[in-house]
């Protein structure tokens, strides 16, 4: 029981620091390159507004889909989450591979995919938490 719990917290981390080193290379990525100095706020406020609409319709949409497929709560709620994920974990070495000989900068190309997964993150982490405090109650 302790070895599983402790390769339970070990294989825990190594998911969440590879995730979080693929972030970092992004961001990274998107400073030197000086992306932020490039867009204007208005055309940032635009894909942060564009994101959170298009993560919620996601969101709404496999959930509506998998509960007239007759899943029950818990499956739909699985399905509902697993739906809505498309990351920088998977778009940005495929960004890295197909834009790596255009003229482009790579980090103005993948800002929409960062702002959604930051998006993503935030609204889902949201939902989670409401998720959990009705299954308390």
């Amino acid at each position: 029981w302790v070895r599983k719990v402790a390769q339970s917290k070990a294989t825990k981390v190594v998911d969440r620091g590879s995730i979080a080193m693929v972030v970092y290379s992004a961001f990274s990525k998107g400073v030197v390159d000086g992306i932020w100095s490039s867009i204007s706020l208005w055309d940032l406020a635009f894909l942060v507004v564009f994101a959170a609409a298009f993560v919620a319709f996601m969101l709404w949409l496999t959930r509506k889909a998998s509960q007239k497929m007759g899943f029950n709560r818990a499956d739909a709620i699985a399905i509902e989450f697993c739906g809505s994920k498309k990351s920088l974990a998977t778009g940005l070495p495929m960004a890295s591979v197909i834009f790596a000989s255009g003229g482009a900068s790579l980090g103005l190309l993948i800002l929409p995919l960062m702002i959604y997964h930051q998006v993503q993150l935030m609204m889902c982490s949201w939902l989670a938490a409401r998720y959990a405090q009705r299954s308390s109650t």
